[in-house]
């Protein structure tokens, strides 16, 4: 008991010298205010002077000399004095609460306490002058209860009461830290205070008010600090919102500015979005940075603001100009650069302006800067802005073939483009499979018009709209020029160069233009270049002759089979297409006769479809059912639309194959693609994929992220691309050799007088490197590998 009892005379000690440090801690602190600081400091003051009278109490109780009489009977009476007082402190610091915290009116329990509190002290004071009523003090000096000791504890109690009834109340209102706080300081004396009754000897309720009202500060501040974290969090938000906001104002404006300029000229309407868009890619195919992303596409959002200061009957002139006139033109660079140098705030801006038509060899136009002399912004814009003025529509010309484009960018490599942004764009273009890089314009044969006016059947015809894998929903009205025209409007499925269906057949042929066939809109068909058409309809259907009406066409393709749904306000039918092949593509084209088409509506679904959405009507073409060597045969009919698996490489193995192009192939980049990459399972696009090349057999290449390729190609006996591309289709076997270090390895190949050796040097980690074979319209078959003594 004795060990017991200096326990906890060492624990009193301990907690009254902490209520005074966090007494003067409180009282420096500067992130309270005043009258909160004042509140707690009188709590803490009150708890630990409450628990030091309970300290003296115990080490004088039963000491007889005249200090212990006198120490034992005024520490007791302050003991039952301050235990009022400390709920009369704790009422104050509730109605702080209300007043600072939730600005509302102090509830009057709150009052009632204060009462209650000021009444128990003044209980104590007049009962301690009745002899032995509140305690007593025997001959020995030891402390004894007295009959109304209990009342004593019954007025904190119901203080008590009142206070956990107002808290609660009002727990939505108070901080979760501070509700918590507040029942930890009421209840936990309380129930210390009741157990005291049991525990005659240890001070429970006293060392309980002392930690509780150390705890109460401790919340305080945790408080403070959870409302400064959310006031930060909540100016920063602040702050990301008007940064968001400026940025959006700032895109919308420049938006806004490049667009007017556009609209100056019918033809270049959406331009300056495009060139932005196109620079961006580059950019992100770079491996530039987010924020350097970002400010390549606003330099060339704004890259012909320039024209601002050009004459609109230059801009918009449809024949030649003249010497003057190109010289006008050739000052809006300068101009530009004048209106963007202002914005000081962005720097960058003036630079695409001012140096889009630089050209890699010097010879460009303002200031004749050459090579990496032009900045690295302005040598990008110059590809995508010449790639978006030849693959869109002008005046003077239709929009040029992609695949044209391609060779053109190919063929100023180095002279008007930098080399690497040229192939940066030329690899976009390879892997834009669905041709969608180009001026989209309303789904009219007549630029610019919402609609399409046919006389003879047609003699309009929509631009094309391509039927892929994800399903592509087209809505229009139809109206027929008169009672007697035929009510049905029609569809024709073809395949060009540039999405645009020709009848002249020198077009037709330069675009490669191949119809597929016809379909009227009552379930007419007319096969033409597809191997098989089949309608199928539960039901014949009533025609409504003579009457406009609303159109719904659905239509999915998936390899050589397309399936295209039309509502034609009676009874839906269903028209199943096997194509020759799986590589061309398949538009779209709306036209009729002695009609109207207006109100074209398109949408794509960006769920991808599978084989099992249409049903065969026609055996499926393969060009890989001849041999098969180590591996699967692999058949491509687009753009990498399919692989091989892969193979580790190692130190001297060879790989050999067949080749042969597909007979829709017609371009030098239809031919096989040597792929090396490192997964974790081995896998094309598996577990942490990285590839590190891509090599053509044409001899194009194309870097990985962060992985550095050395090529070299050689045309030694090569006899011309016609003759390549002829020996293609005819079919070539080819023979690939590796040979590798730990960061290091070299590919090589030779086709038809074509020699490739390609260095790959990886920079980061390590792991297996794999080779698959992929392409673009091709087959290959007969895949091998054979393995020589790795020592050599």
């Amino acid at each position: 008991m004795d060990m017991l009892k200096q326990l906890q005379l060492d624990l009193m000690l301990a907690l009254i010298g902490i209520g005074f440090a966090f007494a003067v801690l409180i009282l420096l602190s500067k992130a309270l205010s005043w009258r909160r600081r004042l509140v707690i400091v009188f709590i803490e003051l009150i708890a630990a002077a409450l628990l030091c009278c309970d300290r003296l109490a115990y080490i004088y109780d039963g000491n007889v000399s005249e200090l212990g009489f006198t120490m034992v009977r005024v520490s007791n009476f302050f003991l039952y004095l301050l235990s009022p007082l400390c709920a009369f402190i704790f009422d104050h610091y509730i109605m702080n609460l209300f007043v600072e915290d939730l600005n509302l009116k102090i509830p009057k329990r709150l009052w009632w306490v204060c009462g209650l509190s000021i009444a128990g002290a003044g209980f104590v004071v007049i009962a301690s002058l009745i002899p032995d009523f509140l305690f007593y003090i025997d001959d020995l000096n030891q402390y004894h209860r007295g009959p109304a000791y209990i009342i004593c504890y019954i007025i904190p109690i119901v203080c008590t009461a009142l206070m956990v009834w107002v808290v609660i109340q009002h727990k939505l209102r108070f901080s979760k830290i501070i509700f918590i706080s507040l029942l930890v300081f009421l209840l936990g004396p309380a129930i210390a205070s009741v157990a005291q009754v049991f525990t005659y000897g240890f001070s429970l309720g006293n060392i309980s008010i002392m930690i509780t009202s150390i705890l109460v500060y401790i919340f305080a501040y945790l408080d403070i600090n959870d409302k400064v974290d959310k006031a930060n969090k909540i100016k920063i938000e602040h702050l990301m919102e008007q940064r968001e906001l400026s940025e959006r104002l700032f895109e919308q404006t420049a938006t806004a500015l490049a667009n007017a300029i556009d609209a100056k000229d019918e033809y270049t309407r959406g331009h300056s979005v495009r060139v932005a868009e196109y620079s961006k890619k580059i950019a992100e195919r770079m491996g530039k940075s987010e924020e350097e992303c970002r400010k390549i596409y606003y330099t060339a959002l704004l890259h012909d603001v320039g024209k601002i200061g050009v004459a609109d009957h230059i801009i918009t002139k449809n024949g030649r100009l003249t010497d003057e006139e190109y010289e006008a033109i050739k000052q809006h660079p300068v101009i530009g650069n004048q209106i963007l140098s202002s914005i000081r705030d962005y720097p960058y801006l003036s630079v695409g302006a001012h140096y889009h038509h630089e050209r890699y060899d010097g010879k460009g136009y303002p200031d004749h800067l050459k090579g990496e002399e032009i900045p690295e912004a302005a040598r990008i814009i110059s590809v995508a802005d010449a790639y978006d003025a030849m693959t869109s529509t002008r005046s003077y010309r239709a929009a040029i073939p992609q695949q044209i484009v391609r060779e053109e960018i190919i063929k100023n490599s180095g002279t008007q483009f930098d080399p690497e942004f040229a192939k940066a764009m030329q690899y976009l273009i390879d892997i834009d499979s669905e041709y969608m890089m180009k001026e989209i314009t309303e789904a009219t044969g007549l630029r610019g018009n919402g609609q399409i006016r046919c006389a003879e059947f047609g003699s309009a015809v929509s631009e094309g709209i391509l039927i892929s894998s994800q399903e592509v929903t087209i809505r229009f009205h139809y109206a027929p020029d008169s009672e007697n025209t035929d009510p049905y409007p029609s569809i024709i499925l073809f395949d060009s160069l540039d999405a645009r269906f020709y009848r002249d057949e020198r077009a037709a042929r330069d675009l490669s233009c191949f119809e597929y066939g016809q379909i009227r809109l009552d379930g007419t068909e007319k096969c033409l270049g597809a191997r098989k058409m089949e309608v199928r309809r539960n039901s014949e259907k009533t025609k409504a002759k003579g009457k406009s009406t609303e159109y719904v066409i659905r239509a999915v393709r998936v390899k050589d089979h397309a399936k295209i749904t039309i509502d034609n306000g009676n009874e839906p039918f269903d028209v199943i297409v096997a194509f020759p092949d799986c590589t061309r593509y398949c538009y779209i084209g709306l036209t009729g006769e002695q009609c109207t088409i207006d109100d074209v509506k398109i949408e794509r679904s960006d769920v991808a479809s599978d084989a099992e959405t249409i049903p065969r009507i026609a055996e499926e073409i393969s060009y890989i059912k001849g041999n098969v060597g180590d591996i699967p045969n692999v058949q491509v009919d687009t753009f990498r639309s399919d692989i091989s698996h892969g193979t580790p490489v190692t130190n001297n193995m060879k790989m050999t194959f067949h080749s042969m192009s597909l007979p829709s192939a017609r371009l030098i980049w239809h031919c096989p693609y040597i792929v090396l990459y490192h997964s974790d399972d081995g896998e094309v696009n598996g577990r942490n994929y990285r590839e590190y090349a891509l090599i053509r057999l044409d001899g194009e290449y194309w870097d990985g992220v962060d992985v550095k390729n050395n090529a070299t190609v050689t045309k030694d006996g090569f006899q011309g691309w016609d003759y390549w591309k002829d020996r293609h289709r005819e079919g070539v076997d080819v023979t690939v050799t590796f040979t590798c270090g730990e960061d290091w390895v070299t590919t090589k190949t030779e086709n038809l007088g074509i020699s490739i050796e390609n260095t790959t040097h990886i920079n980061h980690g390590k792991g297996l490197t794999f080779v698959a074979l992929s392409g673009d319209q091709c087959a290959i078959t007969n895949i091998r590998f054979t393995y020589e003594d790795q020592d050599q």
